[in-house]
């Protein structure tokens, strides 16, 4: 991996990570570690999509993420979207250890084959695990399980699925943000107040432009600022 690091911004340091290897498939390990000081400010993106390809056998891709916020940091975990091929096989861990007047911003979307390639994914294996503490107590808890035909299963839900996203938003203020996100997400996406100071916001579209123009939106609403430049490219 590689880690570029764009022009300051007034705000926040802005890190774009660069996976070298151009994806990933089946044994291959992919570990990062984040951390921030007292009061600092960050922006993590990635420089493009992460592709989860075909592997071989039943050993899967294995992605594990560990962040840590000080006192009176922020973190805006941003990553752009991991597509998955047919036959992909990809296990991830993300853990969040944050103080309590630290602030997170937490998206991970999603896409099940590029629609415009003609690609699905009929045979899919996907574990995503997520734990965030404040405070050393467990205040948001994830497990997500797709297998087998995975296009097949979204499409049941009534809106043709091929993309989906979760955005967490962690901050004292968090719920000023919940009547206005509700009104912008249309039906199946939602997003509630799962407890004080802890938003979660479920998105779900036929592909992944469809899934941009909800995420981008709800990002800039959350961040109070723009969406790294990567992103727009």
């Amino acid at each position: 991996m590689k880690l570029l690091f764009p022009r300051p911004s007034a705000t926040a340091l802005e890190a774009v990570a660069l996976n070298t290897s151009g994806g990933l498939t089946g044994g291959d390990r992919l570990s990062l570690e984040i951390g921030t000081e007292p009061g600092a400010a960050l922006t993590f993106s990635t420089q493009a999509a992460e592709r989860a390809y075909a592997s071989t056998g039943d050993v899967p891709a294995q992605m594990t993420t560990s962040i840590h916020l000080a006192g009176g940091s922020r973190l805006d975990w941003l990553p752009q979207e991991t597509i998955l091929f047919d036959r992909a096989r990809l296990s991830r861990r993300l853990t969040v250890e944050m103080a309590c007047d630290a602030r997170l911003t937490l998206v991970e979307p999603v896409i099940l084959g590029r629609v415009a390639m003609g690609e699905r994914c009929g045979d899919v294996a996907f574990r995503d695990s997520w734990d965030i503490r404040r405070d050393g107590k467990l205040i948001y808890a994830d497990r997500t399980r797709l297998d087998g035909d995975v296009s097949a299963l979204l499409a049941r839900t009534g809106a043709g699925a091929g993309a989906y996203a979760t955005l967490v938003h962690v901050a004292p203020d968090a719920e000023r943000h919940l009547a206005p996100l509700r009104a912008t997400l249309p039906a199946p996406s939602g997003v509630s107040l799962l407890r004080d100071g802890v938003l979660v916001a479920r998105l779900l579209t036929e592909d992944g432009f469809a899934l941009r123009s909800l995420i981008v939106p709800a990002i800039e609403r959350l961040t109070d600022g723009p969406v790294p430049k990567v992103w727009r490219l």
